[in-house]
């Protein structure tokens, strides 16, 4: 029997491939009454549809836009991403480093030089996040834009992160592409895999997770089963419910701290790693608005916003994605905020509300002509899972430990690895580690993230093992 926990993308990727290969003998078991996981969709009171974070669907793997394109039977929205800084009263379309040409030109000359200046040639290997960010862009674009918004989005020192898990999550700059974009004042927005993506018509992010798992049989799920213990040496796990479950693998979703905390059998020195893991957590508060919606938000999609001023450091004109995200009626639509806290970065939780919207007010985001009809405030305790120093040395000590009880840990908090957390990389890792227990091949997305991310396993051997 392979028990599975959580029924958010990774779990349910495992789950799919299991029964794609026509495989009965599992369960899945979730803590809530639907699936989704962090990729689950609220609507709220008044009818606003609201995620859980700002989620788009693109894709490494032309898998799982397969599984997706069977899934997903509402529809979808292409959209061509419009994503802007604002800072100083100003607009600069993301990524920042190749728009410096809207930054007044005593800050865009200092900037260039700084960059020509790193070209010139600078040795040695970064120490730590931030010595990476001040070595690769200089210290103008450091202070200008990345130090800042991401001291605010990770609420960790950047000299406590480590560098190995950026790849393509950070562009950085070709210094004859910047220069002509500075020469022409144009504005260079289609870096990255997510200039374009996909979003459902109806439901918002979780409507996808409802139409895969509506793909299983439905008695292979259990809902509403918290498990609240594991005994790695005898083989079984307890629920809330005080249900109990033998298992000849387990395959976990769950953050791999609380997994380690409520797993008997692994060891002192196991226990003692998943305590060094860093998390942070994340605010969402959905704004549901009625009225005037600023031109300047009408192509948006979202918006990063590095200073002190607002809480936030990303906000998502979420009814852009789909009219179907506000209530019936006219003139409705919606900002959805995304809010980091950490051990490091305090927020008052009564006052977060009235910042927030203050703050909105400021950057322009709202005014007296919009009328807010519904404010909608979930804190997600597991949001980022922090890239510290010395993180894989840590998890090298514990997920093997895990499979040695053949437990195996997986997804955006499973396996804690930011840089393969995204929905596509989570499916994917349980499909891969369902190929792996059947013997059909590694784990690529685990294993080798920069590969994947390059696009060198867009297609592998699970596009066509189980056809």
């Amino acid at each position: 029997m392979i028990v599975i926990i959580g029924a958010g993308p990774t779990g349910l990727g495992a789950a799919w491939r299991l029964h794609e290969f026509g495989h009965t003998e599992y369960l899945l078991l979730e803590s809530a009454d639907g699936p989704g996981g962090l990729a689950s969709s609220v609507v709220d009171p008044q009818g606003f549809t609201w995620d859980i974070g700002g989620h788009v669907q693109f894709s490494h793997y032309r898998y799982y836009d397969d599984v997706l394109d069977r899934a997903v039977t509402c529809g979808w929205f292409e959209h061509e991403r419009h994503a802007s800084v604002w800072m100083r009263n100003r607009w600069v379309p993301y990524p920042f480093q190749y728009n410096i040409h809207h930054l007044p030109s005593a800050e865009r000359d200092a900037a260039l030089r700084d960059l020509e200046a790193i070209a010139q040639g600078q040795s040695g290997a970064a120490a730590h996040f931030r010595d990476w960010i001040e070595r690769t862009f200089g210290p103008t674009i450091a202070a200008t834009f990345l130090l800042p918004y991401n001291e605010k989005v990770w609420g960790y020192p950047l000299e406590t992160m480590g560098v190995d898990w950026m790849g393509e999550r950070v562009a950085v700059v070709d210094l004859d592409r910047l220069r002509r974009n500075v020469r022409e004042g144009r504005d260079d927005v289609g870096w990255g895999p997510n200039n374009r993506f996909r979003f459902p018509r109806r439901g918002g992010t979780g409507a996808i997770w409802t139409h895969v798992a509506a793909l299983l049989p439905p008695e292979r799920a259990r809902w509403n089963a918290r498990v609240t213990a594991i005994d790695a040496r005898r083989r079984v796990l307890r629920t809330e419910d005080g249900a109990t479950h033998a298992f000849d693998r387990l395959i976990n979703t769950m953050p791999l701290d609380s997994l380690c905390e409520l797993t008997t059998g692994l060891g002192a020195d196991v226990q003692h790693a998943a305590r060094a893991l860093t998390h942070s957590a994340v605010h969402i508060l959905g704004i549901g608005l009625r009225g005037h919606q600023p031109e300047t938000l009408r192509p948006r999609c979202w918006m990063y916003f590095p200073e002190d001023h607002s809480p936030y450091y990303r906000v998502t004109v979420f009814s852009n994605y789909s009219p179907h995200h506000t209530p019936e009626g006219e003139g409705y639509w919606s900002l959805m905020a995304e809010v980091c806290e950490s051990p490091h970065r305090a927020i008052d939780t009564a006052s977060l509300e009235r910042w927030t919207l203050d703050a909105m007010r400021r950057d322009g985001l709202i005014d007296d002509r919009s009328e807010v009809v519904s404010v909608w405030h979930h804190r997600q305790e597991h949001g980022y899972p922090t890239p510290f120093l010395g993180r894989d040395e840590v998890l090298a000590r514990i997920l093997p430990s895990l499979e040695a009880h053949e437990i195996y840990s997986r997804g955006r908090f499973g396996a804690w690895k930011y840089e393969v957390s995204n929905q596509d990389h989570s499916f994917m890792q349980g499909v891969e580690v369902v190929d792996r227990l059947l013997g059909l091949g590694d784990e690529p997305t685990l294993n080798r993230p920069h590969e994947v991310n390059r696009g060198d396993h867009r297609m592998t051997h699970v596009q066509a093992s189980a056809r």
